[in-house]
This record gives C-alpha cells, sequence and structure tokens, in this order.
C-alpha cells in the first residue's frame, strides 16, 4: 500500500486539532464508563447488591446516550447553518465543564440520593456534547482533504476514540497501581476527572488556530446567493435530511450497530467481566485494555488509508463479520489467570472494531450533502448510539445474568446479531469513496424539488 499524500501545512493542523479535540472529549466520555465499571457501584448505590448496583452504575452511564441524539440536532442544525468551527469549540467546553464537575461531586454517603441525581444530570450534559462533536470533528477534516486520501485523514479524528480511552484507562491504570483499593475509591478516582480541566485548555487553545471547512464556506456563499435571487429562505437542515435522506440515515444507523455495540463491550463490560465474574485486580483489567487500545489507535488510520485504496464497503464488511465470528472466542479468552490472553482477545477485538471504525468517517460524510452533512451524519450516527451503544453493557450484563454463575455465550450472540444487522446494512448500499464533496452542496430552497443521488 503506497503511503497517503502529506497534507498541506493549513491541513495538517486542521486534522492535529481534530484529532487532539475528539482525544479530549473521548477521554472524558470514557473516563466515566472505566469509573462506572469499577467505583461509582459503592460510591453511589452504596445499598444495592454489587450486581445491581453495577447495572444502576451502567443505568447512568447509558443516560449519556440519551442525550446524544438532541446534540446531534441542536449542534448539526447550527453547524450546517453557520459553520463547524464554532460548535466544536462550543461542545469542547460543555464536556470538560461536566467531567470537571464530576470530579467534584459528593458521594452518596455525603447527600445520600442527590449524589446519582446530581450524577445523571452531568452524564445528559456530557451525552449532549458528544451528540455534537463526533460530526463536526470529522467533517472538518473530511470536507478540507483531497478525495484520493479522505478515507486515511478522516479515520486520525476517529482515533480520538481509542486516544481518549488510552488517556482514561491509563490514568486509572497508574493510580490503581500506586494506590491502595481503599484510596482509589476514597479519593483518587476524582483525579482524572479534575485533570480534564487541563486538557480542555490544550484541545480549546488548538481548535482556536484552524479555519472554517471551505467546502462548507463555498456551499454557504451559495446558499446566500440563491436565497437573494430567489427571494425564498433555504430549507432548515433537518427537513433537507428527512426528505431526501432518509435511506442515508438507516443506512448510517445500520452500519453502527455493531461497531458501537463491540466497541462498548470490548472496553467498558469487559472490565466488570474480568473483575467480578472472573475475579480480576481492577489494575489487570486496566491494563489489559491499555494495550489493547494502543494498537488500536495506531492501525485505525490503516484502514482508513486501505479503504481509500480497495473501498469503504469492504473494509466495513470485514470488520463487521470478523467481530461477529470473534464474538464466541473473546469471553472464553478473557482470563483473570492469563494477562496476555486477555490482552490478546481484547486487542483482536479492537482490530475488527477498528475496520469498520477507520472508514466510517468518509463513509458517513459520502452519503450527504454539504449544507445538511453535519445533521445527517449527527442524526444516523447517533440515533445508532441511542439504540446500540447505550444499552449495551446492561443488555450483556443482564445476558450474563450473575457475577457468580455467567453466561457468556449469551453475550456472544447478542454481539453477533449486531454483526449481521451491520452487514446487511452495508450490502445494501453501493461504495461512496469516489464522491466528491465539494460536487454537490445540497442547497436546497423551501419548496425546491431536486433529486437525490443514491447509490
Amino acid at each position: 500500500m503506497t503511503a497517503p499524500a502529506r497534507p498541506r501545512r493549513g491541513f495538517g493542523r486542521v486534522v492535529g486539532a481534530s484529532l487532539i479535540g475528539t482525544t479530549v472529549e473521548w477521554y472524558d466520555f470514557f473516563l466515566y464508563g472505566s469509573a462506572a465499571a469499577l467505583v461509582f457501584p459503592a460510591l453511589f448505590f452504596p445499598d444495592s447488591s454489587e450486581f445491581a448496583g453495577t447495572l444502576l452504575s451502567f443505568g447512568t452511564y447509558a443516560v449519556g446516550f440519551a442525550a446524544r441524539p438532541i446534540g446531534a440536532l441542536v449542534f448539526g442544525h447550527f453547524g450546517d447553518r453557520v459553520g463547524r468551527k464554532k460548535l466544536l469549540v462550543i461542545s469542547l467546553l460543555m464536556m470538560g465543564g461536566a467531567t470537571f464537575a464530576i470530579g467534584l461531586l459528593p458521594t452518596f454517603g455525603t447527600v445520600g440520593v442527590l449524589a446519582p441525581a446530581l450524577l445523571v444530570t452531568l452524564r445528559l450534559v456530557q451525552g449532549f456534547a458528544l451528540g455534537g462533536e463526533w460530526g463536526g470533528a470529522v467533517l472538518l477534516v473530511s470536507e478540507h482533504g483531497k478525495p484520493e486520501n479522505r478515507g486515511f485523514w478522516s479515520s486520525w479524528p476517529q482515533a480520538g476514540a481509542p486516544a481518549g480511552n488510552l488517556l482514561a484507562t491509563g490514568v486509572l491504570a497508574l493510580l490503581a497501581a500506586f494506590q491502595s483499593d481503599a484510596a482509589f475509591e476514597s479519593w483518587g478516582w476524582r483525579i482524572p476527572f479534575l485533570l480534564s480541566a487541563v486538557l480542555i485548555l490544550v484541545g480549546l487553545f488548538v481548535r482556536l488556530s484552524v479555519s472554517e471547512s471551505p467546502v462548507f464556506l463555498e456551499a454557504q456563499r451559495l446558499a446566500a446567493q440563491q436565497a437573494a435571487e430567489s427571494g425564498v429562505a433555504e430549507t432548515p437542515p433537518l427537513l433537507t435530511v428527512l426528505s431526501r435522506y432518509k435511506r442515508e440515515v438507516l443506512v448510517a444507523m445500520g452500519a453502527r450497530i455493531a461497531e458501537n455495540v463491540s466497541f462498548y463491550l470490548l472496553t467498558v463490560f469487559s472490565l466488570s467481566y474480568l473483575t467480578k465474574a472472573q475475579g480480576a485486580e481492577s489494575s489487570f483489567g486496566l491494563n489489559a485494555l491499555v494495550l489493547a487500545s494502543l494498537v488500536h489507535l495506531v492501525t485505525i488510520p490503516l484502514w482508513g488509508a486501505l479503504s481509500d485504496r480497495v473501498g469503504r464497503r469492504p473494509v466495513y464488511l470485514f470488520g463487521a463479520v470478523g467481530i461477529g465470528a470473534w464474538a464466541f472466542a473473546l469471553f472464553g479468552l478473557l482470563d483473570a489467570d492469563s494477562f496476555w490472553t486477555s490482552v490478546f482477545a481484547i486487542t483482536v477485538g479492537l482490530l475488527f472494531h477498528g475496520a469498520m471504525y477507520g472508514p466510517q468517517a468518509a463513509f458517513f460524510a459520502e452519503l450527504f450533502g454539504t449544507k445538511s452533512r453535519y445533521t445527517g451524519v449527527g442524526i444516523g450516527s447517533q440515533l445508532a448510539s441511542l439504540v446500540a451503544g447505550a444499552p449495551a453493557p446492561l443488555l450483556a450484563l443482564a445476558l450474563l445474568g450473575s457475577f457468580e454463575d455467567p453466561n457468556p455465550t449469551a453475550v456472544s450472540v447478542y454481539l453477533l446479531v449486531c454483526a449481521v444487522v451491520t452487514v446487511v446494512a452495508v450490502l445494501t448500499y453501493g461504495e461512496t469513496r469516489t464522491r466528491d464533496l465539494a460536487a454537490d452542496h445540497a442547497v436546497v430552497l423551501k419548496g425546491a424539488r431536486r433529486p437525490v443521488d443514491h447509490v
């Protein structure tokens, strides 16, 4: 495989800003997931059994996903109207503020039921911000870059997910290694949340230095020109998506099912399975996840580059079929008595996930026109997160049955079903890698009729 062309200096800054920004936001989001698996049950639901407390903790984790489609709608609307950059700055500040505040929360032992109520509220803010973050970050890169290397460069913001997870898990693993369990549960868990303030300042500085998407600016100019000439206002982005891109939204949702579920099972549920069902120490699962996430981070851009050569569909399908098959090996290899076997199990799962996640940014961007792209990408991806990623740890835990007599086969079947849904969704749509994002500005005036190029 030949190396992708080097980006222009300004474009390199755009890629770097998107990667750093998404890393910070995913750090905040995944930090919550790790804490929900390890310490929140005892801190916020101490009156429940270990299994019930974990279930309630994962319930607060899922709440964040409920706000993500709302965030996608709000950020998508304004992102398609005023630009990608402004909305990305707002999402970063919202996410960082909520995460920092979680680090200051009183626990159940101090304020009773007010503690989990505040936790849920801040989790909703996190979800709302992240719902608007992902689409804007990948579009800023996709719309700046060249079509022939779009898969590679737009996969870098995708790498922010494992980078954020690696950072969050690494900080927790470091604290767990140098603190007693009692100290970590008492106050040590707060440190990673409070560190978010430093990361937000770094991300904000970088994001403010990049330029707006040239593809969007041109589409915005055309929209203003057409509205001035016709005297008719532009159709709101949401109405354009619902009237012209229904099929594309469904394809994006279906494509995300296996990707989303597998990721949260591999990075959140696996921690509970190892520590509670297998009896491993917290540091065991965290260290295994750190190593697997490092491989995941490095390989995501490679999958994106491969999709530039062979197409989005073949790479995406490889990942979906692979994770469906690996589901039945995963839990047998997660073993508290064998660290490297557990690392191998999670790593292979994340490699299959990366084959879906790497080309996903370019694939979804290619589904929609410019002036409704932020909205379309946001709706498709975040509605899928609501029905897939949000309940994934909860459903997996319910299917597992108990920590004393677990049934991991049921969880494997669940992941297989999700993989089948994704395979069907991707097969129903044609290849998109040759599409020029600047060719269709999707400026639609109210009452206008314009055909959509379906594949």
